[in-house]
């Protein structure tokens, strides 16, 4: 829709002599003789509360969704493919009285002026339907100015509140001495409805004083949240309360300074028992310091209105620790419509991280209207002339590679009608898969992805843990140490090889014929250019088999058994992961894929070096940035728990045929491992919950499979095969050991 089609005659208002710092409120008024059907779709930008007679219709909520708003801040020297704005709109019958009537819109800041990326200067508008009747902004209106003093999005907040009259929001207050709206710039842009979760208040964690800290008290709230604390201040008016944030505390009980990532909420106190928490940003910590008269109420945990809609249990407490935690981990970074890198740093979408665990989501959340909204954010993205995909969506200027980032344009689509079974998702972007192609084959030297763009990270995979040299093997602590052994060449390649063979599946389904032999000859052509380049025909590994090379290419399956052999034997030897964000995945998908279950949950229940256990038992509630504990940028992020994948599609054995989508042609075959007694998990599919769970005893193993109604699925233990029905199905075998 155009800006006519979503709010009729409506204006873009704001002040004049804006600044991007600027927050303010907006006020219009309303007259109606009765009550009929009422509806407002309004938008203050960056953020906005909106409310009408003095209820706040979205009290929790960040809106609008993050996106590519308008054209004129597009990377230099690009043209991003589309930009779009997601319009809230709320029923508002049950607020509106005959008479007078008031919208008011508090807006500033978000992601609409962050100084990495600032489209335009603060405004807002809005459109008022009761029965027949429309009521929009226009000159007409007054602003004034609001209670948010200094704003970050990524580290601050402060309010003043010690002169404002909080009854502004209100029909009844007098707004004479207010300006009147200025006409601001219009938007070109793609105005859509809010069309997926948007961000709620899911849980509230009590705090508990932990001692005196450098300048204040300090409190846990016993698990690392996205969020905010509800603070109470009895301090005489005009006191500063501030708060600072900590992922970590150090042995002497102070904030983790190398964790507060510069996060600070402060506000004045109104000398009337102030009760405070912020409105326009979030938080990632587990512990604040309290610095003046103040104490916290709670810690309001928030993130987008997305359930869990899996399990999984064993009698393995590493294995439910690593599900346990990512569902947190990922649950943490979904906020303002896109899944997030972090809660605190950057909070930015990035493409890699998105990508990596995409199945993994898909397969624990119900999260498929948010990743619908996000594989439009990848499209936007794409720069018309080149094909190149950004390493953020929406597009922040941030680091990357042109493979495991920008590949998102094909995984991500796949993964989700894989899951989902919706062939359209395919043909909506397969013109954009193809020119991604085309981008990274022009970037090629020698039939190698030899460079991205200009100025800009050329990654391939990221985050290893170790840094092995001539003398062994000793640990990095944080990027300046780490080394990466994996040539980017090499990382690149293998996704623009894994994406032509991803594209000649899609170009199956979609019935374009002539586009599967391209991608087929394609994709080997790369494959054997990282053969040519990589591979110790001697030995039989690739780069020497360090940092999960060799299941790489194992992957691509091309490779002979030798070099899967060695795979497994490395992995053996060594006893834990190596590996990045992208190779811990497959190093443990392709275990598990050649019959090395237990080699792979050894790796992940690994007490040898840096490891999920590791994390585990230094009381991590989310998963690290990096392998190592407390010198890691950040003790929020998701990308590791790609591997929870494996536990649907492997431990648990809920998976698909090859050529089936939606788990049309459902298979249940569980991987039996040393390490698991007891098994018991769920997932949902199109055709509601599928259930699967396991006992062993001394001789025997019992299998309880629950399908839905109407689906039937095959079950495979060891030589056995069994046609499942649709409700509770009972097995029991005698153990294959």
């Amino acid at each position: 829709m155009n800006q006519k089609e979503m709010f009729k005659n409506a204006l873009w208002v704001g002040v004049e002599n804006r600044d991007y710092l600027d927050f303010k409120i907006l006020r219009g008024d309303f007259y109606i003789t009765s009550i009929e059907p009422a509806e407002i779709r309004a938008v203050g930008l960056g953020f906005c509360r909106i409310y009408i007679n003095g209820t706040c219709l979205n009290p929790d909520s960040f809106l609008p969704l993050s996106s590519d708003y308008e054209a004129g801040s597009d990377p230099e020297g690009e043209i991003l493919t589309n930009h779009r704005l997601y319009v809230p709109k709320f029923d508002i019958t049950p607020y509106i009285t005959v008479g007078h009537n008031t919208v008011a819109i508090h807006y500033g800041g978000g992601w609409y002026t962050h100084p990495q990326r600032p489209f335009g200067l603060p405004k807002a508008i809005y459109c008022v339907t009761v029965g027949d009747e429309v009521f929009v902004s226009n000159e007409n209106c007054t602003v004034g100015d609001s209670y948010i003093t200094e704003y970050q999005l990524q580290q601050r907040e402060f309010q003043d509140k010690t002169d404002f009259d909080e009854t502004c929001f209100g029909a009844e207050f007098d707004d004479f001495l207010w300006k009147s709206a200025t006409v601001t710039e219009q938007l070109d842009t793609d105005y859509m409805f809010t069309d997926c979760p948007v961000d709620v208040i899911t849980g509230e964690f009590e705090f508990k004083y932990v001692g005196e800290g450098d300048e204040g008290s300090i409190y846990d709230c016993g698990k690392n949240i996205a969020g905010y604390p509800i603070i109470k201040s009895e301090a005489p008016k005009g006191e500063r309360i501030t708060v600072k944030f900590s992922e970590d505390i150090t042995e002497d009980g102070l904030l983790e300074p190398t964790h507060t990532h510069n996060q600070e909420f402060s506000a004045v106190s109104d000398g009337k028992g102030l009760v405070v928490r912020t409105e326009f940003t979030w938080f990632g910590f587990r512990y604040i310091e309290i610095i003046g008269e103040a104490e916290p109420l709670c810690a309001k945990e928030i993130h987008s209105d997305v359930a869990v809609n899996s399990a999984f249990y064993s009698d393995n407490e590493s294995l439910n620790w690593i599900y346990e935690t990512f569902v947190h981990t990922m649950l943490s970074n979904l906020h303002t419509g896109h899944p997030s890198d972090c809660p605190h740093i950057e909070r930015l979408g990035y493409t890699g991280d998105g990508q990596v665990t995409a199945d993994a989501v898909m397969s624990v959340l119900d999260i498929k209207e948010l990743y619908r909204k996000w594989m439009e954010d990848i499209s936007d993205c794409q720069d018309t002339v080149s094909g190149n995909v950004q390493y953020t969506a929406p597009y922040v200027r941030c680091g990357g590679g042109p493979g495991g980032w920008g590949s998102a344009i094909i995984e991500v689509p796949y993964q989700f009608y894989k899951h989902y079974g919706e062939v359209g998702i395919l043909e909506r972007y397969y013109r954009q898969m193809k020119e991604y192609i085309r981008y990274m084959e022009e970037h090629t030297v020698g039939s190698l992805v030899a460079y991205g763009q200009s100025g800009l990270w050329c990654l391939g995979d990221w985050c290893m843990p170790v840094v092995h040299t001539d003398h062994g093997v000793r640990h990095g602590f944080g990027t300046k140490e780490m080394q990466i052994i994996l040539p980017p060449a090499f990382v690149n390649t293998y996704f623009l090889a894994k994406s032509l063979l991803r594209l000649g599946n899609i170009a199956k389904v979609l019935g374009k014929e002539r586009d599967i032999s391209v991608f087929k000859e394609k994709a080997d052509k790369y494959i054997e250019a990282l053969r040519a380049s990589y591979f110790d025909a001697f030995g039989k590994n690739y780069l020497g088999g360090l940092q999960g090379a060799n299941a790489f290419m194992t992957n691509l399956g091309k490779e002979s058994d030798a070099v899967y052999k060695n795979l497994v034997e490395y992995y053996k030897s060594l006893g834990y992961f190596d590996t990045g964000i992208f190779g811990t995945d497959l190093v443990v998908k392709e275990l598990f894929r050649g019959g090395n279950g237990d080699l792979a949950v050894e790796l992940m229940t690994s007490v040898k070096g840096f490891s999920f256990e590791h994390w585990r038992k230094s009381g991590a509630t989310t998963f690290r940035e990096y392998w190592q504990d407390k010198d890691c940028r950040s003790h929020n992020h998701h990308m590791f728990g790609a591997v929870v994948a494996n536990f649907f599609e492997y431990l648990l054995g809920i998976t698909q045929t090859d050529d089936s989508a939606g788990y049309e042609k459902l298979i249940i075959k569980p991987t039996i491992v040393e390490q698991i007694s007891t098994l018991s998990g769920s997932m949902q599919i199109p055709a509601g919950t599928v259930s699967v769970s396991y006992l062993k005893r001394l001789d025997s193993i019992s299998f309880e499979v629950t399908l839905p109604k109407g689906k039937q699925a095959d079950f495979v233990y060891g030589d056995e095969k069994r046609r499942l029905e649709p409700g509770l199905n009972k097995m029991i075998f005698r153990r294959i050991k």
